[in-house]
């Protein structure tokens, strides 16, 4: 028996459980809303386990999970060595989202990571801390802002709605995942042109560690290992 991890709840459970079926396996979740017991049918051997998608990246590289559905954002923000531990085995067309980087839309000078550098020293000299990124992805963005050359800057934790931390004042900046930038223009904040972290969606990934065959699903959806 392999297992196979999918979100429990919301529009990411609804379009899995819709891929999967389009493919002839039919994953539901049983009793009520509260209850995470699933059920799958139109392949052998396999149990539904429903977690919350960030759950399911340490399933995954525990080998707790077979299989499992989850953002590539998660699998890169929490496994420091994903390609070690889980390998994508498909990418499911939904679940579209950028991690960028974006400042307030006054500050109309910054456009780029280049401004903001320029900008974050300043900030640091005048008032003596650095400039604050509000964010729940601290691995990513640390490595996306290494890599850009951008050092005068301090990630704080982001634990409620991150595009409203500058407006309440908890931090200069923000790094969050957006689909349409719809919530980072009503929050007056602008994505600098150079920003985006990672683009994420949906994807189906393998846990390298587990023991389970998975070659009967596999084969039942269609994918090439």
């Amino acid at each position: 028996m392999i297992k196979l991890g999918v979100p429990s709840k919301g529009r990411l459970m609804q379009e899995t459980f819709a891929w999967f079926s389009a493919r002839g396996v039919h994953l539901s979740k049983s009793g009520s809303d509260r209850e995470y017991v699933g059920r799958v049918d139109g392949v052998a051997g396999v149990e539904l386990v429903l977690l919350s998608a960030g759950e399911i990246p340490r399933e995954l590289a525990a080998g707790r999970l077979d299989m499992g559905v989850t953002g590539t954002d998660l699998v890169h923000e929490k496994l420091a060595n994903w390609t070690d531990v889980v390998a994508p085995m498909a990418e499911m067309g939904f679940g579209f989202a950028d991690l960028i980087i974006a400042v307030p839309a006054c500050w109309r000078d910054v456009t780029c990571l280049h401004d903001l550098d320029a900008v974050a020293a300043r900030f640091r000299a005048q008032h003596g801390f650095r400039l604050r990124i509000a964010t729940k992805y601290h691995r990513l963005v640390r490595q996306f802002m290494t890599a850009q050359g951008v050092a005068d800057y301090q990630l704080v934790d982001s634990q409620g709605a991150t595009e409203g931390a500058v407006k309440n004042v908890t931090a200069e900046a923000i790094a969050d995942i957006t689909s349409t930038g719809a919530t980072i223009k009503a929050n007056h904040l602008q994505i600098l042109e150079d920003g985006l972290v990672l683009k994420s969606q949906a994807t189906l990934w393998h846990s390298k560690l587990a023991q389970g065959d998975c070659s009967t699903l596999i084969e039942k959806i269609g994918i090439t290992p």
